[in-house]
């Protein structure tokens, strides 16, 4: 009986090891994750891990501010209470420059032509221009004016291809206002998606490569 009862206590204790080891594995192998997780800037259920303002503005972009005047025609000067989205369009005047569109929009409030303008314009050089504060409405993308920002993109021929440069400022200006308003490549749509425009152009009729773009801008909040 005594050698019984050593050999149940000893089968006990071997089983309380086991118990704790498994323990110590699991828990180790969660912090493995875990880290693995905040150096991709993953958070639980795959949202964007939270960075602080002063991060956020560290990623940043190079950007040229040139606030249009307050018109009726290009900056209304409204306010938006969210951002809730990002959306893409194309200029449809190959070969023009950031600079061109620009200075249009800002014409616009003497020749009346037209209400069009949009919160930044990305350029054939990568040159980012912003021409209406993010905190007001651009008069870009009809029924979403009200809770977007919108991105102006230049393109060098018919086909509204971004080219290198232009695709590079575009994705990362991008990425950085999904960090700005909190949001996800998901949040990211096409003029395309609210009024079925063929806007921008390119990214509309190949729909595989807009959604390259959307995974570009994904890696780019990493």
């Amino acid at each position: 009986m005594r050698y019984r009862k050593r050999d149940y206590y000893g089968r006990g204790r071997k089983r309380k090891h086991i118990v704790v080891a498994a323990g110590i594995i699991i828990v180790f192998a969660l912090s493995i994750v875990l880290g693995l997780m905040k150096a991709c800037g993953i958070g639980f259920f795959g949202r964007a891990e939270q960075l602080s303002q002063e991060e956020i503005e560290e990623r940043k972009p190079d950007i040229d501010v040139q606030l249009l005047a307050v018109n009726e025609y290009s900056r209304p000067g409204t306010e938006v209470e969210k951002i809730r989205g990002i959306v893409i369009h194309y200029t449809a005047n190959p070969g023009s420059t950031a600079q061109n569109n620009r200075d249009y929009f800002e014409g616009l409030k003497d020749s009346h032509e037209t209400s069009v303008s949009s919160h930044f314009v990305v350029g054939l050089e990568g040159e980012i221009i912003q021409c209406v504060p993010t905190w007001e409405m651009a008069y870009a993308s009809n029924s979403r004016n009200v809770d977007t920002v919108s991105i102006e993109c230049c393109h060098p021929d018919e086909t509204g291809k971004f080219n290198r440069k232009t695709y590079r400022s575009v994705v990362e200006l991008t990425a950085w206002l999904c960090q700005k308003f909190g949001l996800t490549e998901e949040d990211v749509i096409r003029h395309y998606d609210v009024t079925g425009k063929a806007c921008p152009l390119y990214y509309v009729e190949h729909e595989k490569k807009w959604e390259e773009f959307k995974k570009d801008v994904k890696k780019a909040m990493r």
